[in-house]
Formats: structure tokens, sequence, C-alpha cells
């Protein structure tokens, strides 16, 4: 029974912190950037979060489109609608779907704020920092055979 119980009980992965650029800088209560020891401004991190198979399945169903194509209906993925909306359900912080951030960068919809608010670069960073803790690309057989 015990073998069974490792697999009722997973463990988790927590959310996690992630420095994507260094454009994103703290402020304090009165718009001031807050510095370090050093001097330096304080960063400002995105928290992440992993997501299950179950979410990763909802977010493929939801950016599959059904065509006709000679009379036969074809699924296709839509990967950009895809990766937003990975980035927007794994992203805690900041919340892309709050209103005030809509509302700066001009959209009523949370999936085009992550491509307005950041560089392309950061973007990809947003995404590798959210596949790696959803546990796409571990390689699990390689540690477990050490």
């Amino acid at each position: 029974m015990s073998g069974l119980s490792d697999f009722l009980n997973p463990i988790l992965p927590e959310e996690q912190e992630v420095y994507i650029s260094d454009r994103f800088v703290q402020h304090d209560e009165k718009g001031n950037v807050v510095k370090g020891p050093d001097g330096k401004p304080l960063l400002r991190a995105f928290r992440v979060r992993a997501l299950t198979q179950a979410e990763n399945d909802e977010i493929t169903k939801r950016a599959t489109r059904t065509t006709t194509v000679k009379g036969q209906k074809v699924s296709q993925l839509d990967s950009l609608d895809y990766g937003r909306r990975l980035v927007v359900a794994a992203t805690v912080e900041p919340d892309f779907s709050n209103s005030a951030l809509c509302q700066h960068f001009e959209t009523l919809d949370p999936l085009e704020v992550p491509g307005r608010m950041l560089l392309s670069g950061e973007y990809n960073k947003l995404v590798d920092a959210i596949t790696t803790l959803s546990g796409f690309g571990d390689n699990v057989e390689d540690e477990a055979k050490n």
C-alpha cells in the first residue's frame, strides 16, 4: 500500500520567482525606485506556477481551431494562441487579467497584455520558466538511473 501512497501524494512544485529583465524594478509607496545596499535598483520578479496536465489539456482545447478542408473537418493547434494562454494561466504575478494592467496596455483581452508588456526575449524567458516548472524538458529518467 505504501507504493500507492507515493502516487497519491505527489510533491507539488511551489511557485517560482523569475527575474526576466532589469526593466522591471521595485518602487516604494511614493513611486520612488527601491535600491539595494549596492545602490542598484532592486528588480521586480514575475511569479509563475506549474500547470497540471488537466490545465494544459484545457489550454490546448481552447487554442485548437477546427476548419473544413475539402469537406473534412481538420483540427489544428494555434500555437500563438496556445502560448498566450499558457503564459496568462501560469503567471501569478503580475495578474495579466487585472483591469488596470489591461487598461494601461490598451486592451480588454488579458491574452494580449504579455505581448504588449514584454520584449520578445523577456517573453521567451517567461515561457521557459513556466515550461521548466511544469516539467517540460525534465530528464527525470536520466536522474533516476544515476
